[in-house]
């Protein structure tokens, strides 16, 4: 049976069982045990000891990070974090002396890759409110980000995703076609179809200048933000790669793009921004280009993922509000 034939419980169960044996790979406590908390890209669990020791085991999906992939991704969160840009959650090493461990069970079509990261504490900041103070603060962290990974210096093995048009719209669109995502049909198609073309044109005539392209962490939502006290840690970067900057903003409002708070949002984000990092007036009018760019990615991801629960969640309607906020952003973006 392939992975595209077997059943999301399946997969889980068959992972729940690689979470479990895998853990001697580490120099773990003794009677850890795993948990699985969330699966998307990839199943995340929860590893826990006697004594209250605890760390997050991520193993990665089939065939969507290479291993020099997922070590571009620790060397740059390694950087991050050395430089003193942004905390970052450290990797524990195996008793091999490696970051990345592999593994199967029976039943798995292919051995999957694992990172076990250290353990944050802290909580994502509070979304059902006013959230322009985060949103600023999220902004500020974006722009010192980009800024690093202008001066970065690449790992010899650099390889990471890219999150260009091509990403999206292009023949081998990283999440699949969104004409494939669900209700996808008659005037919702003609009027995305009419948005893909404006959102080429836009984004050619924006180029790709080393001031507005780069390495982002391309998922920087609030929820993807740690904070206890004074610290903050930014996590999750398994979608980093290279794209526009400005579309680091676009991912912060992943899924709800239609909230009347956006605005709000958005003018926040640009002032956490511009407080470190410049951010020209002709950049900030383009941001609602990126936004219906990751909408429109988005739509395409829930038609590739249909299997798990939160895309089953997401999906009634997504297609027509996508069209509604595609019509608004053709009238506006001439």
């Amino acid at each position: 049976m392939s992975h595209s034939e077997m059943s999301l419980e399946e997969t889980l169960r068959l992972l729940d069982r690689l979470a479990a044996q895998s853990l001697p790979l580490w120099d773990i406590p003794e009677g850890a045990t795993a948990r699985l908390i969330n699966v998307s890209e990839n199943a995340t669990y929860l590893v826990e000891a006697p004594g209250g020791w605890r760390a997050i085991l991520r193993i990665h999906r089939e065939n969507y990070h290479s291993e020099k992939a997922i070590e571009t991704e620790l060397a740059w969160t390694d950087a991050l974090r050395a430089d003193g840009v942004v905390e970052t959650p450290a990797v524990h090493a195996g008793r091999n002396g490696r970051r990345i461990q592999s593994g199967i069970v029976e039943g798995l079509p292919a051995p999957r890759f694992m990172v076990l990261f250290e353990f944050v504490e802290g909580d994502a900041p509070d979304e059902s409110g006013d959230m322009t103070d985060h949103f600023e603060t999220l902004g500020a962290i974006a722009a010192r980000t980009h800024e690093h990974s202008r001066s970065w210096t690449w790992p010899p093995f650099f390889e990471r995703l890219v999150w260009d048009e091509k990403a999206v719209f292009g023949p081998d669109p990283t999440w699949g076609d969104w004409r494939d995502g669900p209700d996808v049909s008659g005037e919702i198609r003609d009027t995305l179809e009419e948005v893909e073309t404006r959102i080429r044109a836009r984004l050619k005539a924006f180029g790709r200048g080393p001031e507005r392209y780069g390495l982002i962490h391309a998922d920087m939502r609030l929820a993807n933000l740690l904070v206890k006290g004074d610290h903050i840690h930014l996590i999750d970067f398994d979608d980093c790669g290279l794209g526009w900057y400005l579309y680091d903003f676009a991912t912060a409002i992943s899924f709800i793009e239609d909230d009347p708070r956006v605005p709000a949002m958005k003018d926040a984000w640009v002032r956490g921004y511009r407080s470190v990092r410049s951010l020209s007036a002709e950049e900030e009018r383009e941001i609602d280009t990126f936004v219906m760019l990751r909408r429109m990615a988005l739509l395409a991801w829930i038609g590739s993922h249909i299997e798990a629960p939160e895309p089953q969640q997401l999906a009634p309607g997504f297609a027509r509000v996508t069209a509604e906020l595609g019509r608004d952003w053709l009238v506006n973006s001439p």
